[in-house]
């Protein structure tokens, strides 16, 4: 998912199969994918933590397929696996509820299909194992396949599609993808990452910091995705280190509408960079990119009113070795102890991990998202939200303690307006 030629994951279509043990998610994503991605037996429980994998599936190009642990599992462990499952919601963006048409639609389904309608979410019922029901209905409902556990066949609602297939077979496959094609959802935010701030034959300068942690013969992706936009907008882009701003801007006949900075490097490049250009960072185009920029502009207020013993909660959405310098473990703290001068208490999550009860932290500060999806990261910041905890991103935070938020915002004026 980091090569270059890829689709990024957090770009791609998430689709969740959801279902009780041994009803044939992950018989049915090998069909789906024509590949053994997913271990296949007779044993339930065989799939125990969420498998993803990211892949084209025709016709609906780059997704995530993820396959989850069933939503009965039994047991205290088990209880742990239906939690994970559940979990995986939260970045789905299409549903697929799998039934085993042998055994029929039960509470589980039921409940399952309650908790995705309340998310929102896109979703269809596949129920599975067509070659093997007792039934003499050919048709594509299998909500009418009967059983003594079925419940009744109205907690379907009429408007969630249902389809009968065998991965075994192939019956309706095909169908099912194209399906799938047809209930990717919108995206709900409209912005890009930059490419609606500059105009054909601009010149961008993105100063990119090259330290230890930098991944070698790469960008890391945010600067990828970044540079994209700006070539697909039609206009120029110039990579530099902080080291070498002065220069390359001595040597441009016209200076750049805008430079984007990794936020690390937000101090100094704030001094080499003229005040009549816009400066802005990765992370904060990326807070915009995926709908959350607005909340974190007003959460990162909070920072002027934490107090000793306080704790924050610092979030990344991708795992990563960390080493000596790591702006997560180590800047980020330092900073804002240096900035409030209070004894405060940090903990830090990543990847897939995120609380559900944030009553303990003062404040939420998470890294721009480029691994999430938009549906996850609107998920983490309504979670703050609804819980009334402030959270913001590690570019704004940054740009808060070395006193120029409001410059980073600039190219934004109706945000701007809201820090006088």
């Amino acid at each position: 998912m980091s090569n270059l030629n890829s689709t990024p994951a957090g770009e791609r279509t998430h689709i969740g199969l959801f279902g009780r043990r041994n009803a044939g998610k992950s018989s049915l994503i090998n069909a789906l994918t024509g590949q053994n991605l997913a271990v296949v037996a007779d044993v339930p429980g065989t799939t125990t933590d969420p498998v993803l994998k990211a892949m084209e599936l025709l016709p609906l190009g780059p997704v995530l397929m993820m396959d989850t642990a069933g939503i009965d599992d039994t047991g205290e462990l088990g209880a742990l696996r239906v939690q994970k499952s559940l979990q995986i919601l939260n970045k789905t963006d299409i549903a697929i509820v799998v039934i085993d048409s042998t055994t029929g639609f039960t509470e589980e389904e039921q409940k399952l299909l309650k908790q995705i309608r309340d998310k929102k979410l896109s979703c269809v019922v596949v129920f599975t194992k067509a070659d093997l029901a007792k039934t003499t209905d050919t048709s594509t409902q299998g909500s009418e396949y009967t059983n003594k556990k079925n419940v009744e066949k109205e907690v379907i609602p009429s408007f969630i599609p249902q389809i009968s297939v065998s991965a075994t077979t192939g019956k309706n496959i095909h169908e099912l993808k194209e399906l799938l094609a047809h209930l990717v959802p919108q995206k709900k935010t409209p912005y890009p990452i930059c490419a609606d701030l500059v105009q054909v034959g601009d010149t961008v300068l993105l100063v990119t910091p090259i330290d230890s942690a930098a991944p070698k013969g790469r960008l890391i992706l945010p600067q990828q995705q970044t540079l994209r936009d700006i070539i697909d907008a039609g206009a120029s882009a110039i990579v530099t280190q902080e080291n070498n701003i002065t220069r390359v801007l001595e040597n441009l006949k016209t200076p750049p509408v805008m430079v984007i900075t990794d936020s690390q490097a937000f101090e100094k490049v704030d001094r080499a960079v003229p005040k009549e250009i816009s400066l802005t960072s990765f992370s904060i185009l990326m807070a915009r990119h995926k709908g959350n920029l607005k909340q974190a502009v007003l959460g990162v207020a909070a920072l002027k009113d934490v107090e000793d013993g306080n704790h924050i909660l610092i979030s990344e959405g991708c795992t990563h070795h960390r080493q000596c310098g790591d702006i997560g473990t180590e800047k980020l703290p330092k900073w804002i102890r240096q900035y409030t001068g209070k004894d405060l208490i940090f903990s830090w999550t990543s990847g897939t991990e995120f609380p559900s009860d944030l009553s303990a932290y003062r404040l939420i500060i998470h890294c721009g998202g480029c691994m999430l999806n938009e549906r996850e990261m609107q998920y983490r910041y309504h979670c703050a939200a609804d819980q009334g905890i402030p959270m913001t991103n590690y570019g704004l935070c940054i740009a808060f303690i070395h006193g120029i938020l409001k410059r980073s915002l600039s190219i934004f004026p109706n945000l701007a307006k809201k820090l006088e």
